[in-house]
This record gives C-alpha cells, structure tokens and sequence, in this order.
C-alpha cells in the first residue's frame, strides 16, 4: 500500500487583508500538520484573496503577496508537508494567475492558470495574462530579491508541468482549467499524475454545486486519480458569496466533503489515500494503458522526497461518502445569510434596517435576516469562538453575556420600518400590509416601527404648490399619468430619506454604537424592467434580492415558512397571486405595471440577461413556449412591452444597489449587463422584423393558437 493523507481547506478571506487571509492560511496549515497530512490545498489566490479586482493591477498588491509567501516560507510552515499557494506573480510584462507549490521551506515551482475565467462575475482577462506555453520545458523564474536572499533560491521552474517524487507524481489544475472544454488533467493521468490539485474561486450560485461536483467526479471517473479541490468560502468584500465545497474525489467518489453553507474561517476537510488503488484502476484499463504509451511528453520537476507513509498495521482509508444537496430555496436562505453576515461584521457596523411592507420581496429580505441570526446563534453553540466574538461586539453585549436566542440577537442588530401612507396618494398602504409587516418581525425579533409618512409627503406637495400654483392629483381623482406618477415617486423617494436617516439615528436613539446598514429588495425582474423609483427605496447599502426573480423569491417563502418557523410568510406569499396590476395599486400589491405578470417577467429577463437574446429571438423562443396560450400577436405585444420598459428604464441599472449574485441574472449595468443606458426605446428596425414575422405567420396559416383567456 502507497498510503499518502492530503488535507484541502475553504477559507474565508477578505480581499486585500493580508494580515486576515495569512491567520487563516496559517490556521488551516496548522490543522493540516496536526492532522497529519502531507499535502496541503488552498483556494485560488488565497494570499490577496480571489476578490481584489483592480488591486491585482496595482504592484503593491503583488509586493505584499511575495512578502507573505516570505513568511511563510521562512517560518516552518512548509516543513514537512507540500503546501500549495494562490498568489498574483509578474513575469516580465505579464501577470499571472498562479499557484506556488512550496516543500521544506523551497519553493519548487510555480504554476501559472493557463485557461482564465471570464464572463459574469469572473473577469480574469482585465487582470491576468493566460500561460500558453506547453514547450519548450520549464522556464525558470528569477525571484524578487528579498525572497531570494531569505529562501537562499535564485530561480525556481516556472510555467505548465508536474512534480515527480519518489513515490508519486502531483500536478495543478488551476479553477477554470477543469470545467473548460479541453481540461488539462487527462494529459497529466496519462504522464503518471495520480494527486490532482485543483485551487479554486468559485462564487455560489443556485444549483451550481451539483454541477460542479459532477464535473470534479468526472475528473478521475474515466482515468483514475485523487482530486483534491479548495475552494474560498464566505464574501471577501464584494458581491458574490463563495460557497466552499472543498472536496476529496478518488477514482471518481467523493471520500471527504467541506461545508458549502457556514459562517465558518476555516473548514478543513482530510482523506487518507491509498494510490495503489489510483495505479489499479488505470492498469486494468487497456484504452488508458494504449494512450498513455503515445501521450504527449509534460515536462516535470524532480524532488527526491517521499510524500506517503510506511505501512502500518491498522492503517485505514477514507471511504465513499454520500452529498446532500441542497434545494434551490435552501441555498437562497443559507447563501444569501452568510452573505449578509460577512458584511455585517467587517463593515463595522451595529446591525440592518429594512423597510418592511409585508410583501414578497421585503419580507423575503427580512426571513433571511432572521435566517442569518439562527446560523449565528447555532454556530456559537456549536462553539465557534469567532462568530462568538463578532456576535457579542456587534450585539453589545456586556458582563459576559452572549447570544443564545436568536430573536433576542435579532432585536439587537435588526430595525424593520413600515412607512405607511394614506388614501389621499397615488399609492396607500392597506391595513393587511401593515399587519403582516407587524407579524412577521415578531416572528423573526426585529425591533419595528410603523411609521406614517403623509405629514412629510402633504409638506413635499405644499411647497411643490407653493412655486408652481400647481396642486397634484393621483387617477382616482382626474389625475394624468404625469401627476400620478411622480407622486408615487415623491412617495418612494420619500421612504429612502426615512430609512437612511433612522438607520444612522436609531442606534444613537438606543444608545448603542456604529450605524446600521440600510437594506433594499428590488428584485432581478423589477430591476431589469425598471420597475422601480430612482433613488426610491430601491435604493440602500445592500440588496439581498438583486438577482433573485420574483417567482424564486415566492418558492423561498414557502420553504421558509416551513423551515425557518416563519408561518406569516404563507400568508404574504398568497396574499396576491399573479395578477396585472392597475396603476392604482396598493403598497401590498406584487406584480409589474408593465402589463405582465411575475412569471412572464421571469422568462423574459432570463431570455434577455442569460440567453442575450433580442426583441426578434425573444419573440421565436417566446412563440414556441406560449403557443398553447397566446397567438404571435398577443406574443407580439409583451416582447415590445418588455424591451419598451427595459431600454426607457434601463438608466436606473447605473445606480442598483449592490446585490448578492445568487443567479447568473443580474441587471447591474456596472457588473453584469454591460451595455449602453441611452436606448431608442421605440427599437424601429427590431419590431418592424417582428410584425414582418407575424404577419407571415398568419398569411402562411401557421399562425398559433388564439388564447383562450
């Protein structure tokens, strides 16, 4: 038996904190030592953490990267155990992405990602250059000064290979590398590779783990291997949440599996091997046995030291395991709650302030809080000394005492704010709203205020009437469009200005320190129509919601109302099926005034944000999945109406609140939907294409079926 224990871990790094992210690297070395392993994984540019973006630009962040790796390598660190490092590396003009493979104090080579990530939040060609040279062998690197005259090493290999030891060979295969179309690991199998090592910064997204476990299973399935992969897990200052998942995979099962879902700094996962099973498993395969006798040569770098253990009597190895994913509901709850937790506590602030209307999207935000507050009283009973000490300066506990109840630590951290108005405005709040807002933050603990706004919103209209000698009037009263419009705005943005003045004001109220972070919940469709007021209470600090449709986000309250003892939230997910709105709607009305329901809006912005597709796609794809319900005129109209309100509003994608990227559907314009805001709304070459369509379908008899509603 060839026995070898290998160790990868997910931390929670803080992009730009060397001083954080180095406690961390040590924490999980030190676990890794004690535990025995002789390989140590950590995630993607774990030294910067992965989430720098124009940092990685900026030399001193790769000074400082060198300088930490200094410390590591002189320190005893490495002693004993293959320690692989994610850290940004100039060569010459060129900056690369690499991983730094460090044994007893040396750095043996350094590998550059040779396939970048690219595309949604990924966008790893504005920072880093791809490694393209497979020939000719290694080059070698010359170090930084200061690391040279430390480490007593000159030039270390630099470029794509593999290390060989006495008893084994181990080889990177850097995030992207492994779910590209032309992954590199069977290349290295078939050139006696038998540890993979795949460092990663993958960011969570709703019913991404199974797909990315698939991929890492799949990886030695067909050709035999041990794949370690690590992964960042928490929020490093940004608006995505990476969800660990750190994982071990032998001969394509899964023998060891992180947390993906923890408020956690470092989670460690440790599988003890047997790569004589690896060697079996490929010598009882002929086609791999024939490839691999006309492979294509990688080069290597030889280490004469051995990475696996004598063989001892009660020597045991890591069995098969079972993975539970999760549901859909489940990853929004959890994800977007530790999401909200790392914010909280390294922005400095004392806890959040929600406007709550007792609807689907505030109450979704306000679930989650209180979803948040569970996870930190659960992980401080489980005897997380960390999450302990966040919760205490964060909560202001004093004399010793901790959080031990979860609505309790939500009246502490958390200020729900109804901001009712009257009849006598364009939008009035029923008294169904303001009950349900008032229950549901007794459900969950937050400290509520009801709020009435009419005093502040009559002193708006009388100083508007005082300059113009104009008196506004909503419809019901022979309002236009116009009048009914901005007061509804005057309204929103009225709302806004009360949230950010109690959110800075309430804890000087309460005498506790810090602020409070103001929350928003315009969700993916709203945002992608403009559905919303500018600077309105859209506006916040942070949006949980941003890139959740507002068909998810009424399966979430579903599963919350049952799982998180939420039991209101069945009430606020019913209140209001779908429906079209009038322009004349309460505050606790659901759907879009653009003549289109929630689940319509969901498809569509799916086909516009995921699928990019024009008026013209829009409308074919549209054909094929409404035919039963709708002719292509009817089809027609709502692909209009959508790219009408979408390219007319598509100026308030600018200034979204930031938002968690639980989807691969946000309508940021400065992060994910990068494209102009000054739009021809009327689109006259694209709906001239689609009425040519239609009318061609009808004269061609193929015309769909006429809806029966």
């Amino acid at each position: 038996m060839r026995v070898v224990k290998v160790a990868t871990c997910s931390l929670n790094q803080w992009a730009m904190d060397f001083d954080c992210n180095m406690k961390n690297i040590k924490e999980s070395i030190c676990r890794a030592k004690a535990a025995g392993a002789a390989i140590r994984l950590g995630p993607e540019l774990e030294i910067t953490a992965y989430g720098c973006e124009d940092h990685f630009l900026e030399p001193d962040t790769i000074t400082h990267a060198w300088e930490c790796l200094k410390e590591l390598l002189v320190g005893d660190w490495t002693e004993g155990i293959l320690c692989s490092f994610g850290m940004p590396v100039m060569r010459g003009a060129e900056r690369y992405n690499c991983q730094v493979l460090c044994l007893n104090r040396k750095i043996v080579m350094i590998r550059p990602k040779m396939w970048l990530a690219n595309g949604g939040s990924c966008g790893e060609l504005r920072w880093f250059t791809a490694w393209k040279q497979k020939e000719p062998l290694l080059d070698e690197f010359l170090l930084p000064t200061h690391v040279s005259e430390a480490l007593s090493q000159t030039t270390v290999p630099f470029g794509y290979g593999y290390i060989q030891f006495l008893d084994t060979a181990v080889a990177a295969e850097v995030c992207k590398e492994l779910f590209c179309a032309v992954p590199i690991h069977p290349e290295l199998a078939l050139n006696g590779v038998e540890v993979f090592m795949n460092a990663s910064g993958s960011n969570h997204q709703v019913r991404k783990m199974d797909r990315r476990l698939r991929a890492i299973t799949g990886a030695t399935h067909a050709c035999g291997g041990v794949y370690m992969y690590s992964n960042h897990l928490g929020c490093d200052g940004g608006r995505v949440y990476y969800d660990g998942c750190s994982c071990i995979v032998v001969n394509g099962d899964v023998v060891a599996h992180g947390l993906q879902f923890s408020l956690k700094d470092v989670d460690l996962v440790v599988a003890q091997i047997d790569l004589d099973k690896v060697a079996s498993s490929r010598y009882s395969n002929s086609s791999f046995r024939e490839q691999a006798s006309c492979k294509t040569k990688v080069p290597s770098v030889f280490v004469p030291y051995k990475l696996c253990q004598s063989f001892k009597l009660h020597t045991s190895v890591s069995a098969p395991i079972k993975i539970h994913c999760p549901c859909p509901e489940e990853e929004i709850a959890m994800g977007t709650a530790c999401w909200l937790w790392n914010h909280l506590r390294r922005s400095g602030a004392s806890g959040f302030l929600l406007p709550l209307f007792g609807v689907v999207d505030s109450s979704s935000v306000a679930a989650i809080v209180g979803c948040m507050s569970q996870l930190v009283v659960k992980e401080i009973a489980n005897g997380d000394e960390q999450v302990k000490a966040d919760a205490i300066r964060i909560g202001n506990y004093i004399d010793g005492q901790v959080p031990t109840d979860s609505k309790e630590f939500a009246k502490r951290i958390f200020y729900t704010v109804f901001m009712g108005s009257g009849t006598g405005f364009s939008c009035y709040s029923s008294a169904d709203s303001r009950r349900r807002s008032r229950v549901l933050s007794e459900e969950v603990g937050s400290w509520h205020l009801d709020v009435s706004i009419d005093g502040v919103i009559s002193s708006l209209l009388y100083l508007f009437q005082t300059l113009t000698g104009k008196r506004l009037h909503n419809k019901e009263n022979g309002g236009t469009n116009v009048e009914n419009t901005a007061l509804q705005n005057i309204q929103a943005r009225t709302r806004m200005v009360i949230a950010f003045m109690l959110a800075s004001l309430l804890p000087w109220v309460h005498n506790k320190p810090g602020f409070y972070l103001v929350l928003s919940s315009t969700t993916a469709d709203e945002g992608l129509c403009g559905n919303l007021t500018k600077y309105g209470c859209s506006s916040g600090d942070l949006n949980p919601v941003g890139s959740i449709n507002k068909q998810d986000l009424r399966a979430f309250l579903r599963w919350a109302a049952e799982n998180l003892g939420y039991s209101s939230l069945a009430e606020i997910e019913a209140a209001h099926p779908n429906a079209t709105l009038e322009s004349s709607r309460t505050n606790d009305q659901e759907e879009s005034d653009i003549g289109m329901t929630d689940e319509e809006l969901s498809v569509c912005g799916k086909l516009r944000r995921i699928f990019r597709q024009g008026p013209l796609s829009m409308f074919k794809d549209l054909c094929c999945k409404w035919q039963l319900t709708s002719t292509p005129a009817e089809i027609a109209d709502k692909v209009k109406h959508f790219f009408m309100y979408y390219a007319s509003n598509r100026h308030k994608m600018t200034v979204l609140t930031p938002s968690y990227l639980v989807e691969s559907y946000s309508p940021e314009d400065n992060r994910y939907d990068q494209r102009q805001f000054l739009y021809n709304a009327r689109w006259p070459y694209q709906f001239r294409k689609i009425d040519e369509l239609v009318q061609q379908l009808n004269t061609d008899g193929e015309a769909l079926p006429t809806s029966t509603e």
